[in-house]
């Protein structure tokens, strides 16, 4: 079977949206992406930390989805990464009340042995240094490798992200991003100014807009699924990333064509993502649900 190697957060979010809020449930970019990516029937394996507060039925649900957690490290005197957010009326704005970074702040990632020639990578959204760390222990290039980023990397610690990004073959980051990294307000304009820092694709989410995908000599528009109510964003980009990922492991191909139809399985596994709070739209479907969501998203283009 193929393997999918994962990297990012597995962390406590708060969150607050007009209708509704909870308190410290499973989140972080690692946990959407991972149990998003396994509804495909994949060998996966995550890289993360966590401290000694991190609930033990919370491992479980990693477990029962078969993703290898080997290499999910327990700071047994540490707290576990807490981020704090509140959504605006029409919840495409939100802001950070509070990041706590704690365990993650000296964190060394470590690549599993039987994941060091995976077929798919994804660089989820994390400090770029980390993200090295981990491609330095790869052995065989993959099929492909991803990466998901976002704009406080680009403010923060640019010449690391752009290091990161001339290794990677697919970077997925949303349009707002496109035109801070970039300086250019035309998303065409920008995927290729991107492409020419070294991935072969961009992927351009749009949010209730849908995505663009695009490369040197082609670009291909997906549409949203229209989602009746929108529950929580949250983790719609890491759920995008999982079934992204998840349906490129399972052909274990990096063709223009393929990633246009991974496109659409990340489009439809991320619509049950906004439907709940956190885990929740993910952990209650299955492959077949995702199915049919393909479909309609076909009937559409």
């Amino acid at each position: 079977m193929n393997k999918l190697l994962i990297v990012g957060t597995v962390a406590f979010d708060s969150i607050e949206t007009p209708n509704d809020s909870v308190e410290k449930i499973l989140g972080g970019a690692a946990t959407h992406i991972s149990l998003s990516a396994s509804l495909f029937n994949i060998n996966s394996a995550i890289i993360s930390i966590v401290g000694g507060d991190f609930p033990a039925e919370y491992f479980e649900i990693f477990k029962k989805r078969n993703i290898d957690i080997s290499s999910l490290k327990i700071e047994k005197n540490g707290k576990t990464f807490f981020w704090i957010g509140k959504y605006a009326k029409n919840m495409n704005q939100r802001d950070t009340l509070k990041t706590e970074v704690n365990v993650l702040a000296n964190f060394d990632p470590i690549v599993p042995e039987k994941y060091r020639s995976p077929n798919v990578i994804v660089l989820g959204n994390l400090d770029p240094i980390i993200q090295l760390k981990v491609m330095e222990q790869i052995i065989k290039p993959p099929t492909i490798t991803i990466l998901d980023t976002m704009n406080f990397w680009m403010g923060s610690t640019m010449e690391n992200l752009k290091k990161i990004i001339s290794q990677v073959d697919l970077i997925c980051i949303n349009d707002e991003e496109v035109k801070q990294l970039t300086g250019l307000d035309s998303l065409i304009e920008g995927g290729k100014k991107i492409l020419n820092m070294g991935p072969d694709f961009v992927i351009v989410k749009k949010g209730e807009y849908g995505s663009m995908l695009i490369d040197k000599s082609n670009s291909f528009e997906c549409p949203a699924f229209p989602v009746k109510k929108v529950k929580d964003p949250t983790g719609a980009g890491d759920s995008f990333a999982g079934g992204l990922a998840g349906y490129l492991t399972k052909v274990n191909s990096s063709s223009f064509n393929e990633i246009k139809n991974a496109i659409i399985y990340a489009t439809a596994t991320a619509s049950f993502s906004v439907e709940e709070f956190g885990i929740n739209g993910i952990d209650k479907i299955n492959y077949n649900d995702i199915l049919n969501r393909v479909d309609f998203i076909n009937k559409l283009l």
